[in-house]
């Protein structure tokens, strides 16, 4: 028998990575109107070594932080603004550069950073002051653009075990209200855990019943998980558990990937991490196995495709 191959129909970019490495074509293909075919990215457009290289050969320039603030002059030159989003203050420090900026942040990503602003601002008039906590992954650029929006007054919590730590060491305070906002592309399940976990400690700190506290409205939690990323975590374990083996292709620094890649894992002890065809091998198959293909949001699917190949060819 011979090794069959799947590729996951719903993996591949995400509508807010489509948009961005859209925008990115259309303008190193066109050029500014003045003749330039160099577009800068604060930050990598997309967390895949392939893609970026192919946008890089276009003329795609990758920028960092501190690139943009060591920088003089940039009159008539171009910024792109990833989908992640970014602080306020970087696009003031652009256009003061004299950036022209493209700003292809997110929708998904923009509607949570407004909501963040408008509870922020809700909460610092209320008598008791209450916390904002974003769960995220600290240091990564969406979750950067969105402690942005409130000045740096958030707490970031990455997993069960910082929420503990934020709680003891008084970052947050249980006897103060608190709403909880998700970065966009985290794990569903593991940011439910979270909220009902920090419910208790608010509800036993308090001395009420959680039956009681929960119509206390002293945590408020946000639902802004995309919709998108909610829906492939479920299709997602679905696939894994109907392949002999998953080969999930991402690029290593992709956050998203990271989190879909240990899902696989947790339904199928068969899965491997690779971010190209090049890192396959032949000993991981079988000549009777299923294979599923799949990625995550940052995963083009012509990369999808070319390792779908490479493992057919091992039959």
């Amino acid at each position: 028998m011979a090794i069959t191959v799947d590729i996951d129909t719903n993996s591949g970019f995400c509508a807010g990575v489509i948009k961005a490495i859209g925008r990115a074509e259309e303008f190193l293909d066109n050029g500014s109107g003045n003749g330039s075919r160099r577009l800068y990215s604060l930050g990598a457009i997309v967390h895949n070594e392939s893609e970026l290289q192919r946008l890089e050969n276009k003329g795609l320039v990758t920028i960092d932080k501190e690139d943009l603030d060591e920088s003089v002059d940039a009159a008539g030159e171009t910024l792109l603004i990833r989908a992640h989003g970014e602080p306020p203050q970087t696009y003031t420090k652009a256009k003061s550069l004299g950036f022209n900026v493209i700003d292809c942040t997110c929708p998904v990503v923009l509607k949570l950073q407004k909501e963040i602003r408008n509870t922020y601002d809700k909460l610092q008039e209320s008598p008791r002051k209450g916390q904002i906590v974003i769960f995220g992954k600290k240091g990564h650029a969406e979750v950067l653009g969105l402690v942005g929006q409130v000045g740096g007054d958030a707490v970031v919590v990455e997993n069960m075990q910082s929420l503990v730590d934020a709680v003891s060491d008084g970052s947050i305070n249980l006897r103060r209200p608190v709403e909880v906002f998700s970065q966009t592309t985290k794990s569903p399940g593991e940011y439910a855990s979270i909220c009902s976990r920090l419910e208790e400690m608010m509800a036993r700190e308090n001395e009420i019943p959680i039956v009681q506290f929960k119509g206390r409205q002293m945590l408020v939690v946000h639902n802004t998980i995309c919709s998108q990323v909610a829906s492939r975590h479920r299709k997602l374990s679905k696939f894994a558990c109907e392949h002999d083996v998953i080969v999930f292709v991402a690029g290593r620094a992709s956050s998203n990937g990271k989190v879909l890649c240990d899902l696989c894992k947790s339904v199928n002890i068969r899965t491997y991490h690779i971010s190209s065809a090049d890192e396959l091998k032949k000993e991981w198959f079988r000549d009777d196995d299923t294979v599923g293909v799949c990625g995550g949001t940052s995963t083009p699917k012509w990369l999808l495709e070319d390792v779908a190949k490479a493992i057919r060819k091992f039959n």
